[in-house]
């Protein structure tokens, strides 16, 4: 006996399907993320749909216009970035669809979130550096469009003000969370001239690029500089030298943000401030 679902979700006025829109499958972390969501809606019997962006405004409106016409019950989001306030979230959250923003939180717009304390972890991490006697420390960020990139960013500087060091403007390069500019960044700290003896880097998919360009120029590392990154993908465990880093729950923040969907689901509860679970 296979049950109508169609038929059920018109008599219940609900489709058990949960909408998850992601900015990069193809990112190891975000396919973790996927993974916790998918387990955490199964186990309450929901399908979850998942969407890919390819951090493309664009892309994201569109597939927002997708769940809705679907009527997915509820909506889990890693935003793409954008110069201006995604105002498309805010009018797909004036809909009434509970929805819960995983690992980025949209400026200016309140809604539920599930993400990290980046501040704490990035400034855990440079003053892991700092006390291994590194005082010239650089980071390649992720987009300022973003909490994540600004966030880490804060956490970095936090620390070098704690240690009274001033960073050097030309040392912060501003990435985009991607492997190319993590090459390109990584090529352009390593042959200036006057560069830093240690590195943060934003995350591990821009830190493959910045091994593609130690590896191309001939660097010894850690003999003549240093790097620490964000995430701590599976892949990881076989990059030469091996790489310092803040490890993140994907998996988590994906079944932590599924679990908070479904219970403003099932519960209809919501107020007037949103829930912000920030995991260490």
């Amino acid at each position: 006996y296979h049950p109508n679902d169609i038929a059920r979700s018109l008599r219940l006025k609900r489709t058990k399907m949960l909408g998850m829109v992601v900015s990069d499958i193809t990112n190891p972390f975000f396919s973790q993320m996927v993974r916790g969501a998918e387990e955490a809606a199964l186990k309450r019997h929901y399908l979850l749909l998942t969407f890919n962006t390819d951090d493309r405004v664009e892309r994201e409106k569109h597939v927002l216009s997708i769940l809705r016409a679907r009527q997915v019950d509820g909506l889990l989001l890693v935003v793409a970035p954008s110069v201006e306030r995604p105002s498309h979230i805010a009018e797909f959250l004036k809909l009434g669809t509970p929805s819960v923003c995983l690992d980025r939180v949209p400026p200016g717009i309140a809604v539920d979130s599930v993400a990290v304390d980046n501040v704490a972890a990035a400034r855990e991490c440079v003053r892991h550096i700092l006390s291994l006697g590194h005082t010239a420390i650089g980071i390649i960020t992720g987009s300022m469009q973003l909490s994540t990139g600004r966030e880490r960013l804060q956490g970095f500087k936090a620390a070098l003000k704690e240690a009274h060091i001033k960073p050097k403007a030309k040392w912060i390069q501003q990435g985009d969370f991607h492997s190319e500019c993590g090459y390109r960044l990584g090529r352009e700290l390593l042959l200036s001239t006057d560069r830093p003896t240690a590195v943060l880097v934003s995350n591990m998919l821009m830190m493959a690029g910045v091994l593609k360009a130690l590896g191309e120029l001939k660097f010894a590392c850690p003999g003549e500089i240093v790097f620490a990154a964000f995430d701590d993908l599976p892949m990881a465990d076989a990059f030469r030298p091996q790489i310092t880093a803040v490890a993140l729950p994907a998996y988590s923040i994906g079944y932590a943000g599924a679990e908070l969907l479904i219970q403003k689901i099932e519960t209809k509860e919501g107020g007037d401030k949103p829930q912000a679970i920030r995991l260490p």
